[in-house]
């Protein structure tokens, strides 16, 4: 089968110096991925392994476009009256297409909150069943509807180690389009350190002093991507900087 890139989904993401910037969904097209590949002069891979390696105006493309196509592809129907949605507006809006309806519906961005815990110069680590082999993180989680940020980052760190919380504040943002999430990064106080985990979300968790986290790798543990917000509140807070 012949690759036809006009049948492919496609958004405009803005415009670049060299002119406008378009990307082109080819994943549900019933076509060979090498020849696909070869037609668009590039290659297929794993989307949070390439994005760390392509400079951050790229990557922010890459989440922009990946972000829209997850949008589309699990809203075909209108939620309203179940009849198909049109792509339309170059990609941010879908239009019901019954008439008798016609809802709009637009992109959708869940919150999430991502925090780092630290008490006396230590800071909390935990592995979830979800990371890259060996790897441990800041703790995560969705923001529940009628709660505000800072009740969601002192629920999820009790939820999932059992720790009360004191003075969460908002240091910076992530959009994460695994499948469409803002991370909205926080710092905390922990009350106390007993850990008590579950593991239904948890594999395990510990305390590690400033200065031996970036030792970690010489027992094998893994800190998050140098792209993610989860290792940006990791640098800050072991430079002192948050």
């Amino acid at each position: 089968m012949d690759f036809d890139h006009e049948a492919a989904n496609w958004a405009y993401l803005g415009r670049h110096a060299s002119g406008p910037v378009l990307a082109l969904d080819v994943s549900p097209l019933e076509t060979d991925r090498d020849q696909a590949a070869s037609a668009l002069n590039g290659a297929f891979g794993d989307m949070r392994t390439r994005m760390a390696a392509l400079p951050h105006e790229e990557a922010a493309l890459a989440a922009q476009a990946r972000a829209l196509f997850l949008w589309q592809a699990r809203h075909r129907f209108c939620g309203v009256c179940g009849h198909a949605n049109r792509v339309i507006e170059a990609g941010y809006r879908l239009q019901c297409s019954s008439d008798a309806c016609g809802t709009a519906h637009f992109p959708r961005t869940d919150p999430a909150v991502i925090m780092l815990v630290h008490h006396n110069d230590h800071v909390l680590l935990a592995r979830s069943p979800q990371f890259v082999p060996d790897m441990v993180s800041v703790l995560a989680g969705f923001v529940e509807p009628g709660e505000t940020l800072e009740q969601a980052v002192q629920r999820e760190v009790f939820e999932e180690v059992g720790i009360r919380t004191k003075m969460p504040r908002y240091i910076a943002s992530q959009p994460w389009p695994f499948p469409g999430s803002l991370m909205l990064g926080f710092v905390c106080e922990a009350e106390d350190t007993e850990i008590k985990i579950d593991h239904n979300e948890i594999e395990y968790a510990m305390w590690v002093h400033r200065d031996e986290v970036y030792d970690l790798a010489s027992r094998g543990i893994k800190l998050p991507r140098e792209i993610s917000i989860a290792r940006y509140l990791l640098e800050n807070w072991t430079q002192g900087r948050i």
